[in-house]
């Protein structure tokens, strides 16, 4: 019985030893997957385009028109008579000359444009006072017709709606282009002799 107790009392007393000599780092952790500071900290705020990189959706809807007419017109008439000559100067006969010029000119401008479309850009620098400053492309290709539409300017963010949308309308100093390459719309410019024609005249 002595025996058996002795045996018990070595074995704990080796357990606790061997317990002591593992170091307290080994214990398990828990981290958490939330993160305070990321962009959906928040469960009620609107997560919205804040950040250089964040993306922004543009919703473009612009449209320009330009009229413009001119007309000019002027005239001008003279005419000189000469009598014949007497006396001495018998040999000179008698002469009339008459000299008219007109110009007139008219001309007629109307250019319409309308720009509609739905794209994305991306935050390149953020302001002092908030404001950010966006840069996006979108190109499209079909049946070897290519278009590529660029979109740079400033946003405010109290512009941004909570979907993350902005209308193109509410960028400043917007510069919107739209360029196009392909057979259609290579038949909508005028030949190389044409342009040279008219650049002469």
């Amino acid at each position: 019985m002595k025996q058996m107790i002795r045996f018990r009392l070595t074995g704990l007393l080796l357990a606790g030893l061997l317990a002591l000599s593992f170091p307290l780092a080994n214990s398990a952790q828990a981290d958490s997957l939330w993160s305070d500071n990321g962009s959906a900290s928040s469960l009620f705020a609107d997560h919205k385009a804040h950040a250089v990189g964040d993306i922004v959706t543009i919703l473009i809807n612009e449209t320009s028109s330009a009229t413009r007419a001119g007309s000019a017109s002027n005239s001008k008439n003279a005419s000189t008579t000469m009598s014949a000559g007497t006396g001495i100067f018998h040999g000179i006969a008698a002469a009339s000359a008459a000299d008219t010029d007109s110009f007139t000119a008219k001309g007629t401008i109307a250019n319409t444009n309308v720009v509609t479309g739905t794209m994305t850009a991306v935050i390149t620098e953020v302001k002092p006072n908030g404001n950010m400053v966006i840069s996006g492309t979108q190109s499209i290709k079909q049946n070897g017709e290519a278009q590529k539409i660029t979109v740079v300017g400033t946003i405010r963010s109290e512009d941004i709606t909570s979907s993350n949308t902005i209308y193109s309308s509410y960028i400043a100093n917007a510069q919107i282009f739209v360029d196009g390459k392909g057979p259609i719309a290579g038949k909508q410019r005028q030949g190389i002799v044409s342009q040279l024609f008219n650049f002469l005249f």
